[in-house]
């Protein structure tokens, strides 16, 4: 996988770059797998602050896999493999200075389905800020008013906080979950088809809400929706096979796609 349209360097786009609280993520000549299997072979990439880069591509093609990748959720994954590496602001995520915990702060994650802890609404925000002593106990209160405002969510939920997540919509679940992500404060979002379970009008919240997030986070986002990721992104890389087809412009990937099997299934002749 190549920078976007280049071949090498950065890309040709300026890139906004805000207060220091944004990092790029590389993989460098990246090779996934687990046992015998091989997911993705020889992946560079870089992925931009101030940019939204979606990967699209079949079931199978290792676009799950390069996301989780990305704050090690697959180490521990029976047979789980890796050559290359990835860097995270210029080091190496598998740099054994670095911690685990302290990595997947600064690379936070929202999943396909949402999953709150079975714990109140204004436990589940400030979870992680107090896990990682991010502030004062007085504090965590005004912490879940900011993200879940952020989100959209605090004039649904302001008067019933000390109730269970689980009574909340689906859409409401993953703005929740979303929030809980932001109060850690991560450089980097990586979101794993955030949308494909929830109804037109919560996907059109989440879908905006990425659009404005981008200005203060690194994202990636793994979509099957071809028009989600014309909507949202900046950046598309194609993946199938285990192999990067194409990393471009989203506008050239969807109008001008340089090679055929882009075209064919960006028009869905397959997938």
């Amino acid at each position: 996988m190549r920078r976007p349209g280049t071949g090498s360097g950065r890309p040709e786009t300026a890139v906004r770059q805000n207060d220091g609280a944004q990092a790029s993520l590389q993989a460098e000549d990246l090779t996934l797998g687990f046992g015998e299997k091989a997911i993705l072979s020889d992946v560079s990439a870089s992925i931009q602050p101030g940019a939204v880069t979606a990967l699209i591509g079949p079931t199978g093609s290792g676009k799950t896999t390069l996301l989780r990748t990305f704050n090690r959720m697959n180490d521990k994954v029976i047979g789980f493999r890796h050559g290359g590496d990835v860097l995270l602001g210029g080091r190496s995520i598998w740099h054994p200075a670095v911690e685990l915990m302290a990595l997947r702060r600064r690379v936070g994650m929202l999943f396909q389905r949402p999953n709150p802890f079975p714990m109140s609404i204004l436990e589940n925000v400030v979870a992680g800020p107090r896990a990682h002593k991010l502030a004062r106990h007085n504090q965590l209160r005004a912490i879940a008013k900011d993200k879940l405002s952020e989100v959209g969510l605090w004039d649904a939920v302001s008067d019933r906080l000390s109730d269970s997540p689980f009574r909340l919509s689906g859409g409401q679940q993953q703005l929740l979950c979303l929030a809980r992500a932001l109060a850690v404060r991560p450089e980097v979002l990586l979101l794993d088809e955030p949308t494909s379970a929830l109804d037109p009008i919560s996907t059109a919240k989440v879908e905006e809400l990425v659009s404005e997030l981008k200005k203060d986070y690194t994202i990636a986002i793994v979509t099957h929706n071809m028009q989600q990721a014309a909507r949202v992104s900046d950046y598309t890389a194609f993946l199938y096979l285990g192999e990067l087809i194409e990393f471009d412009e989203t506008s050239k990937i969807f109008t001008n796609p340089g090679k055929k099997a882009t075209e064919d299934y960006i028009t869905g002749r397959y997938g």
